[in-house]
C-alpha cells in the first residue's frame, strides 16, 4: 500500500512538473514573438497582461488536447467568473430581447427629461467576451453619461457562425427601439456602441438601420477600435503592429474566419491576400487601400504588399467576407451617407487602427460628421483596462472619458 501511494505521488509530481514545463515553454514561445513598442506607457503592465492571457490560452489548449474541455470553453469560464455586487447609482436587470440575453443599466438619479439609450456590443473576436467581461465598462458609461445602457449577450463563434452575432445584436436593438417607452429613453437619442468585434457589429447594425423608416433614427454610433474589413491584412497598421499585444495580426485573421466559418482554415491565404478576386480587389480598392491612410501613419515602417496569386477555391470558402454585414467598410455610398453622427476611437499600436482610419475617411467623404479620437500610446483592448486596479492604464481612462 505504501509503495502504491509513493508511486502515485511520484506520478502526480512528474505530471505536474511536466505540465508546468509545457506551459512555461509555450508561454516563452509566444512571449518571445511579442513586441512592446517604446511608445506604450507602462510597458511592464502590458507584458504582465500579455503573460496572463497567454497562460490562460496555453492551459486551455493543453486541457483541450487531453480531452478535458475545449480551449475556448476554458477561456470563457475564466472570463465569466468575476461578478460585481449591486451598484449604488444604477438599477441593473437581466432580461431577454427576442431570446437574446441583455443586461440593462439604468441610472437611479431622477432625470428631468428622458434618458439617452446606448446599445452596447462587447468585443472578444466574436469568440469570447460576455456581459460579465464588459460589466465595469457598461456601468461606467451608464453612470458617467447618465444613460440607459443595454449590453447584449450575443451568440459566439465557432459554435454560432455568422450571421448569428449580427442577427442577435440587430434583433435586440430593434426590440429596444420598438419598446423604448418602457425604459424612459428618448427615441431621438439612441446610440449604438461597441468595441473591437463589438465595434464591427455596431457598424453593421447602424448600416442596416440607416434606411429603416419604421424605426427611430439613430442619434449616433460609437466605434471603439473596430475591425471593419477582412480584405487586406497588410495595411500599414497590420505590418507595424503585427506582434503587439493584445491582438496579433494572425489572431485578427483567425477571429474573422472563426466568425465566418467556425474554423480558421485558409488563414495563411487570407493573410497573404490570395482570397480576393482581382476584379473585386479593384472594386474595393478605392475604399480599402493604404493610399487612403495619412502618410504620418506610415513613418514607423510600411512596405507596399502585392497580394499572392488568387486562389478561387479559397475564395469560395470565404466569399461572404466581401459582404458589408461582416465587413462594414465595404458598404455602398448610398448606405454610408445615411449613417448618423459617428465617434471613432483608434489606437496607434493596434492592427485594427487603419480600419478605423479608412472608415473615418469614408464617412467624411459621404458627409457624415465624425469625431475621431486617437490614443497615441494606446493598444488594442486598452479601454477595458480603465478600471483594472493595478493593471489599469491612464490612456484607457482618457479614452473612456472621451467616449462618455
Amino acid at each position: 500500500m505504501a509503495v502504491a501511494y509513493t508511486l502515485l505521488v511520484l506520478f502526480l509530481a512528474v505530471f505536474v512538473a511536466g505540465f508546468i514545463l509545457l506551459v512555461m515553454g509555450a508561454i516563452n514561445f509566444h512571449f518571445s514573438n511579442a513586441e512592446i513598442p517604446p511608445g506604450v506607457n507602462q510597458p511592464v503592465k502590458l507584458r504582465i497582461i500579455h503573460i496572463i492571457l497567454i497562460s490562460r490560452a496555453v492551459v486551455g489548449r493543453i486541457l483541450e488536447n487531453i480531452g478535458i474541455c475545449s480551449q475556448v470553453s476554458f477561456v470563457r469560464y475564466l472570463q465569466g467568473r468575476k461578478t460585481l455586487g449591486a451598484d449604488p447609482k444604477l438599477f441593473i436587470k437581466d432580461l431577454c430581447f427576442e431570446k437574446v440575453p441583455v443586461r440593462i443599466y439604468q441610472p437611479k438619479v431622477p432625470s428631468a427629461s428622458q434618458w439617452r439609450g446606448v446599445m452596447f456590443f462587447h468585443g472578444g473576436g466574436w469568440v469570447s467576451g460576455s456581459l460579465e467581461t464588459h460589466e465595469k465598462l457598461c456601468r461606467s458609461i451608464a453612470r458617467e453619461s447618465e444613460s440607459v445602457v443595454v449590453s447584449v449577450g450575443y451568440r459566439l463563434a465557432p459554435e454560432h457562425k455568422y450571421p448569428a452575432a449580427y442577427e442577435d445584436c440587430l434583433n435586440a436593438t430593434i426590440h429596444f427601439m420598438k419598446n423604448i417607452e418602457h425604459y424612459g429613453v428618448d427615441p431621438a437619442r439612441i446610440i449604438i456602441c461597441g468595441d473591437s468585434a463589438g465595434g464591427n457589429l455596431a457598424a453593421a447594425v447602424s448600416q442596416t438601420l440607416a434606411g429603416r423608416s419604421d424605426l427611430p433614427r439613430l442619434r449616433a454610433q460609437i466605434l471603439i477600435y473596430p475591425g471593419l474589413q477582412a480584405l487586406d491584412f497588410n495595411l500599414p497598421s497590420y505590418q507595424q503592429n503585427r506582434g503587439v499585444p493584445l491582438l496579433f495580426r494572425e489572431r485578427a485573421a483567425f477571429f474573422a474566419l472563426q466568425y465566418l466559418n467556425g474554423d480558421a482554415l485558409h488563414m495563411q491565404e487570407v493573410l497573404e491576400g490570395s482570397h480576393i478576386p482581382p476584379d473585386m480587389r479593384l472594386k474595393y480598392g478605392k475604399w480599402v487601400s493604404p493610399d487612403n491612410i495619412p502618410e504620418k501613419f506610415k513613418v514607423r515602417g510600411y512596405k507596399p504588399h502585392k497580394p499572392h496569386e488568387f486562389k478561387a477555391e479559397v475564395y469560395e470558402t470565404v466569399k461572404r467576407l466581401c459582404e458589408p454585414d461582416p465587413c462594414p467598410l465595404l458598404a455602398e455610398d448610398a448606405v454610408i451617407h445615411q449613417l448618423p453622427e459617428s465617434f471613432i476611437l483608434t489606437c496607434e499600436y493596434d492592427v485594427l487602427r487603419d480600419d478605423g482610419l479608412l472608415y473615418k475617411k469614408r464617412l467624411e467623404d459621404n458627409g457624415v460628421r465624425v469625431t475621431w479620437y486617437h490614443l497615441e500610446d494606446g493598444f488594442h483592448g486598452i479601454i477595458s483596462s480603465f478600471n483594472s486596479d493595478w493593471l489599469s492604464f491612464s490612456s484607457g481612462k482618457r479614452g473612456l472619458d472621451n467616449i462618455v
